[in-house]
């Protein structure tokens, strides 16, 4: 900001400095961010030394809504909950140091230089724009997190790791937050000003902007597209995904980022880990400390019974209920504290954007305090019954008669919330917090804690009465399966273990059947039905194998086949259920990066891929791209992949920003996609030294 024939020649943000010590040197060097509740300078330039009686003020403005913020110099040190400066001269130059609140508004202002004399204003600059967001280093704002390691994760790292398959087959998908990347901060704040109660009542909505149980709030309601807001994501669960992006291919959060800014539309299409890492994304980029949860054998509740109802048919067929069981499920964590609740629902709480159930008349989820979920206090806000459900509830298996009446075949309370998943802060390794959600399986404290939160006994309309206690008899049903590679055949076994005196005879349904991970059902795979007779103390195995070219035409994306054993036990009441899900493991891509990554040097990589199936590949497309590294670029295979054949491509990029960085692609095609590799670049501002990279060499 500049000036001629004033006093106030000019104006210097002395954004770099101010960016690098407020940690937003990543998102932007030229432009000011700052975080709140931490001082930062600018610098004044005088045509001449500053008169006896006048001085100088700074003016703020959030929107045309809202008052202004005129901030004077004060000699003593100001109010914590007040703007003020401390003034510096030296010559024809004024150092101001401003101090903002810890609870001011986040958000975008701009700001002016006034010249006062008394309440006169002499001179004013032009306004320029000024950031401000969360700050987590600071021991007053409501995000304050007293841990440099975990800010180092929960706000500065751009990459993570999502963990998605099944309880027992874990895999942590990469992916690219990119808070940092440009453009970034601009879509957020964009987010926060199309949120509906910010466009109805911008008053109101300013006054709010400090909190980051509100804010937090906006933001995954405005993930979703559900409740006609513009909001950023679709939803879809099932193909075809015509018009949009099927979401297993997504990346990262960059591009649906852009893309709805550009659209100002939905974009198509996400799921739970889309919503969760988008989300991840912008309350990251904004200050709140924020990391991505997968909740393994996710119950959803529709009915607030805290069970989930699973009901069969006399043929051992699946009847269509509102309550399921997800595979997984992803939803984020945000650290703040609670000012709108009793002292000790602080620390870190859920948060869901996935559209499943309204919340103060939005599809959003949260906050909602680790501690309530833990010790099952259902009336703490917000939607605690909700997520108690999804790690908490029982699950009950029905049989539904000719005449309408229901038998209770089976009740596990066990195993819903499972392996309950995080990235750790310290690598790209899983970290199981299931202790912060729940006590201990099966331990009396646990059970105490599930009878608190209101369980009811009873089942659907029209059950008979039965023990709700899932006593095992003395036959006994498991299913055994090593983790299969999609694209080939491979064997289920079903082992019935007798624990009695006497032999039985039992008849054996065993299903096989393709499902999303949120457990649509897509079609059959394979059935058959054994009569067996096992002797006393005596284990009787059945082998099933499950065909390529049976579950290639019906599985989802996903590659997932949920695998069903009903055991029919002469003389004993109850028929035994088991069931698993299995998911099918996809082969890895080769990328090598020879050579040193040198910043704003062009770098080559090289991409292998090859085709496991036994059936040839058509419309071949790798999409690569990495925060700091490059933005998202596609490479498409022309014609056909056959059987076994080796592909490679070749792709040069120039890294933009120094650090650690990840080189992320996927490959897709129409018979197998969602095939993932990524690759840990170090980008270096200069090139090593020679004795430097003898280790290298000959080490």
């Amino acid at each position: 900001m500049a000036h001629t024939n004033r006093l106030i020649a000019g104006v210097d943000l002395r954004s770099q400095e101010n960016n690098r010590a407020h940690r937003t040197e990543e998102i932007d060097r030229k432009r000011l961010i700052v975080r709140r509740g931490q001082a930062f300078s600018l610098t004044v330039h005088l045509s001449d030394p500053l008169q006896s009686g006048h001085e100088l003020a700074l003016v703020l403005k959030q929107d045309k809504n809202s008052d202004d913020i005129v901030i004077r110099q004060r000699t003593a040190g100001g109010s914590g909950d007040k703007w003020w400066l401390h003034q510096q001269s030296a010559r024809n130059e004024l150092l101001l140091t401003v101090y903002s609140p810890a609870r001011a508004a986040v958000g975008e202002y701009r700001l002016a230089v006034e010249l006062m004399s008394g309440n006169k204003l002499l001179e004013r600059t032009d306004f320029t724009k000024m950031y401000l967001l969360f700050n987590p280093w600071c021991k007053d704002d409501a995000v304050y997190l007293p841990d440099e390691s975990l800010l180092k994760e929960y706000i500065m790292n751009e990459n993570g790791r999502i963990f998605t398959g099944s309880a027992d087959w874990m895999n942590g998908l990469p992916w690219n937050f990119g808070q940092f990347e440009d453009n970034v901060m601009d879509i957020c704040f964009e987010i926060l000003d199309r949120f509906k109660p910010a466009r109805s009542d911008p008053p109101n909505d300013m006054l709010q902007r400090w909190d980051p149980v509100y804010i937090s709030r906006a933001v995954v309601a405005m993930v979703n597209a559900n409740d006609d807001d513009g909001g950023v994501l679709v939803g879809k669960w099932q193909e075809p995904y015509t018009g949009g992006v099927q979401p297993t291919k997504w990346m990262s959060s960059v591009p649906i980022l852009e893309k709805w800014s550009k659209a100002k539309s939905g974009v198509k299409y996400g799921q739970c880990w889309v919503f969760a890492a988008v989300a991840c994304t912008v309350l990251r980029c904004l200050g709140i400390p924020t990391r991505c949860i997968t909740n393994f054998e996710s119950a959803h509740d529709t009915d607030g019974n805290l069970s989930i109802d699973q009901v069969y048919n006399m043929h051992r067929q699946s009847v269509n209920h509102a309550d399921s069981i997800w595979n997984f499920h992803c939803w984020i964590e945000s650290y703040m504290q609670r000012e709108d609740l009793p002292e000790g629902y602080g620390g870190w709480q859920v948060l869901d954007p996935t559209p499943q159930e309204r919340s103060s008349g939005m599809f959003r989820c949260g906050p909602c305090p680790l501690k309530a979920i833990k010790e099952g206090d259902l009336n703490v806000k917000f939607d605690v019954p909700f997520v108690f459900a999804e790690v908490n509830a029982d699950i009950i298996n029905w049989e539904i008669r000719p005449d309408g009446q229901r038998k209770q075949l089976s009740s596990n309370s066990a195993k819903v919330g499972r392996n309950i998943s995080t990235k750790s802060p310290y690598s790209n390794e899983r970290e199981d917090i299931t202790f912060q959600y729940k006590y201990q399986e099966g331990s009396a404290k646990e059970r105490e804690v599930y009878n608190k939160a209101g369980r009811r006994i009873s089942g659907p309309d029209g059950e008979e009465e039965s023990n709700p206690a899932n006593e095992p008899g003395n036959v006994q049903l498991e299913i055994r399966y090593a983790k299969p590679v999609f694209g080939t055949d491979f064997d289920v076994i079903f082992e019935l273990e007798n624990l009695g005196d006497k032999e039985v005879s039992c008849k054996l349904n065993m299903m096989s059947k393709a499902v999303t991970y949120n457990s649509v059902h897509l079609g059959e795979c394979q059935n058959s039905t054994v009569n067996v007779v096992i002797p006393a103390h005596k284990v009787h195995r059945e082998t099933v194998r499950l065909l390529y070219t049976k579950y290639a035409s019906c599985v989802s994306e996903h590659n997932i086949i949920r695998v069903i054993g009903v055991a029919e036990v002469s003389g004993q009441e109850k028929s035994i259920l088991e069931m698993v899900n299995i998911p099918l493991s996809k082969p890895k891509l080769s990328i090598k990066v020879p050579g040193w990554v040198i910043l704003n040097r062009k770098i080559t990589t090289f991409i292998t891929f090859t085709n496991p199936l036994p059936v040839p590949l058509n419309r071949g497309v790798f999409t690569v791209e990495g925060a700091g590294l490059l933005s998202t670029k596609e490479i498409r295979i022309s014609g056909s992949i056959a059987p076994g054949q080796r592909v490679s491509v070749e792709l040069s990029f120039t890294p933009m920003r120094a650090g650690v960085r990840e080189f992320l692609v996927d490959f897709d095609s129409d018979r197998l996609q969602d095939v993932k590799g990524v690759a840990t670049l170090v980008v270096r501002k200069t090139s090593p030294s020679y004795s430097s990279m003898m280790p290298n060499i000959f080490g």
